[in-house]
């Protein structure tokens, strides 16, 4: 991956995450990685809307609601995730 390809954490948090059919889940509050590989695993919420609430969703130990990084499509000015990929 070339550097201007790279997202640093702090240009991901605070965006509006969004399926990509438009649905909108929230907002990145966190992330959540793999210290020794870097590895992103998982985008915890905030600010969930009523449609990431039905979902049966992992929660970290504050009762956020967490997507696994691996659902991300695209990052721009929006996360987009792949709802199929999260239920």
């Amino acid at each position: 991956m070339a550097d201007e390809d790279k997202k640093y954490s702090k240009q991901i948090l605070g965006k509006t995450v969004v399926s990509k059919t438009g649905k909108k889940f929230g907002e990145v509050g966190n992330i959540s990685f793999e210290a020794k590989s870097g590895e992103l695993i998982q985008i915890i919420l905030k600010n969930p809307t009523g449609f990431i609430e039905g979902l049966d969703l992992e929660k970290d130990s504050q009762g956020n609601l967490m997507i696994p990084f691996s659902a991300v499509m695209a990052i721009g000015d929006f996360v987009v995730v792949a709802e199929e990929d999260i239920i």
